[in-house]
C-alpha cells in the first residue's frame, strides 16, 4: 500500500504535517508507517524555505526503506549543473536559466558544500520512473516508447556521467525521451500567436496533455498550463502531430510537475496529477493507494 506524494519544493514543515496526518511516525529521526510506504514524485528542491530539511527527510526515508522516490526535473537540472568531466570542467553549459531556479538551494548549502555534493551523488541513484504492483509513477509524462528507451539506457542503478552528457547536449531520441519523462511534452506555438503569462512574459510554448491525441483539439483543450490561457480555436493540422492516447485499460499513472492550483487531481480513472502548487500558496497533495484499479477521489489527502 502506497502513499504517493506530489512536488514538495522545499516545504519540509508541510511534508511533516502531511505524513503525520496519514499516520506516519518519526522514530530515530526517520518517518515510517507500520503498513504503508511513501512514494515521492520528485521536485524536492528549489523555491521553498526548507530545502535542506526536505532533502534530508526524503533521503532518510528512502535509505531506511520507508519510501521510494523518482527524480523531478529540478533534481535533474541540479545534477547536470553540478556534474563535471574528468578534468573538472562542467559537462553542460551553466546557463542562467538553469542557475536561477537553483539559487535558493545553493544558498542553503553555501557553507556545507560537502553535504550538498553528497545529496547530488545520492540523487543520481534514484530512478526516473517506477512500476509498482500495477501502478506507474513518473514525474511528468509516461510515454511507452520513452520509458522503453530509458530502460535500455539506464541499466546500472545510477545516472552515469556518460548518459547525462548525452542527454544534456544532444537533440537525440534519447535526449527527447529523457526530458519528456521529467518535463512533459511542450507544444510549440505558431510564430503569429503571441501569448503572455501571468508575469507579462511572452511564451513560445505550452505544457500539453501528454495522455491525449492532439488531433482536432483546440489550443485551450490541449493545454495543461497553469501560468496562462490559450485561445479556444482548433490547432492547424500542419502544426499538429498524432500520438497514441494513454489507454483507459492501462495501469494507473501518478505524476506531478504541472502545478494544479484550482483543478481536480484525478484527471481520468487511471491518471492522477499530485502537484498542487505548494510553491504558489497551494497545499501538498497525496493519494493513498491500496490496490484499487480505478482512482477514488476520497483517497486524495491535502
Amino acid at each position: 500500500m502506497y502513499d504517493i506524494i506530489g512536488d514538495i519544493h522545499g516545504q519540509a514543515s508541510m511534508l511533516k504535517s502531511l505524513l503525520k496526518s496519514m499516520g506516519y511516525k518519526k522514530e530515530n529521526g526517520v518517518f515510517s508507517h507500520e503498513s504503508r510506504k511513501a512514494v515521492f514524485l520528485g521536485d524536492f528542491i528549489n523555491r521553498g524555505p526548507e530545502i535542506r530539511d526536505t532533502l534530508i527527510l526524503v533521503r532518510r526515508m528512502v535509505e531506511a526503506g520507508n519510501a521510494l522516490a523518482v527524480l523531478g526535473n529540478h533534481e535533474l537540472n541540479a545534477i547536470i549543473y553540478e556534474l563535471k568531466d574528468k578534468t573538472g570542467k562542467p559537462i553542460a553549459k551553466r546557463l542562467l536559466k538553469y542557475r536561477l531556479p537553483l539559487n535558493q538551494t545553493l544558498e542553503e548549502f553555501l557553507h556545507i558544500p560537502d553535504e550538498y555534493r553528497s545529496h547530488i551523488k545520492w540523487l543520481r541513484t534514484l530512478p526516473m520512473f517506477l512500476e509498482l504492483d500495477g501502478i506507474r509513477v513518473v514525474h511528468a509524462c509516461w510515454k511507452d516508447e520513452n520509458i522503453a528507451l530509458l530502460k535500455e539506457s539506464l541499466t546500472e542503478g545510477k545516472l552515469r556521467r556518460s548518459f547525462l552528457k548525452k542527454v544534456s547536449k544532444n537533440n537525440s531520441e534519447l535526449s527527447t525521451a529523457f526530458w519528456q519523462t521529467c518535463k512533459g511534452i511542450d507544444f510549440q506555438l505558431p510564430k503569429d500567436l503571441l501569448v503572455f503569462d501571468n508575469r507579462g512574459q511572452a511564451r513560445r510554448s505550452f505544457r500539453s496533455k501528454w495522455w491525449v491525441n492532439p488531433q482536432g483539439l483546440t489550443f485551450k483543450e490541449l493545454a495543461f498550463e497553469s501560468r496562462f490561457d490559450l485561445p479556444n480555436y482548433t490547432i492547424p493540422d500542419e502544426l499538429n502531430v498524432t500520438r497514441e492516447p494513454y489507454g483507459e485499460d492501462e495501469p494507473i499513472v501518478f505524476f506531478g510537475h504541472y502545478c494544479l492550483r484550482n483543478g481536480a487531481n484525478i484527471l481520468a480513472p487511471n491518471l492522477c496529477c499530485l502537484d498542487s502548487c505548494v510553491s504558489r500558496n497551494g497545499k501538498l497533495a497525496a493519494y493513498r493507494w491500496s490496490g484499487e484499479k480505478k482512482l477514488l477521489a476520497e483517497n486524495i489527502v491535502k
